[in-house]
């Protein structure tokens, strides 16, 4: 391990930069820890609640010929939640608090046109929150993706400003050093720039589309609770 830190070009770069290059790669490493703990955590995250969410869906589609009795044994997570039973659960308590206003007022038990969207519209809302729950976070992503490379350009413009600073002076042992020191800093840091740019942009447009497309699978199957709540609760003329 201590011979590879010592031929490693990387290690030799911030060895040999001064106390604003030090700043530099520290910067990019904390950028590069961030974006892959982002992208680890909210892949993985992402699965668990697809996952978790299909497996309801599989079971309401078993048991849908009673709509607002579906048997399923939810674990609640708060850092995994699961999207369509929460959904689901929503649209049943609205549906039975909508069923017992008919009932009292108009000692009728069934949904309206108006109850319908209405329904819809909690369901938008609620789809609107857990989107934005999964979302949590992605715009770090982003920012590493524009901020990496400036930060890498800020050192290799830095070491190109040492290297012409350092052939100024005498052609001696420290100025070669130094000369060396500003070129290696240059080339390095821009190199970890995009190390860290490239990754993060590859994790944000990922989640972002897995989160797209999950934010179709729940408009998909909240219009596939509205219509099982609808046949089995609509006014029969």
């Amino acid at each position: 391990m201590v011979i590879f830190l010592q031929t490693n070009p990387f290690f030799d770069a911030y060895t040999e930069s001064d106390l604003l290059g030090k700043l530099i790669f520290i910067g990019l490493i904390i950028l590069s820890i961030m974006s892959w703990s982002i992208i680890i955590y909210k892949v993985w995250m992402t699965r668990r609640v697809k996952r978790d969410s299909y497996a309801f869906k599989k079971s309401f589609q078993e048991q849908k010929q009673n709509p607002l009795d579906v048997q399923f044994s939810y674990l609640s997570n708060p850092e995994c939640p699961n999207a369509f039973y929460i959904l689901y659960d929503m649209l049943k308590t609205k549906t039975k608090e909508i069923l017992d206003k008919n009932q009292k007022v108009a000692s009728k038990s069934y949904l309206s046109p108006d109850d319908v969207d209405l329904l819809e519209s909690c369901s938008v809302s609620t789809i609107s929150s857990l989107t934005k729950y999964l979302d949590k976070n992605t715009y770090l992503l982003s920012t590493v993706v524009t901020l990496a490379p400036f930060l890498g350009l800020l050192g290799t413009v830095y070491g190109i400003l040492t290297t012409f600073s350092g052939m100024k002076t005498d052609a001696t042992i420290g100025s070669h050093q130094m000369v060396l020191g500003g070129l290696s800093l240059a080339l390095t840091t821009t190199v970890v720039g995009l190390v860290d740019a490239i990754p993060a942009l590859i994790g944000y447009n990922y989640l972002k589309n897995e989160i797209h497309n999950f934010d179709s699978e729940m408009n998909r199957f909240a219009t596939d609770v509205l219509t099982s709540l609808e046949m089995h609760f609509r006014e029969v003329e």
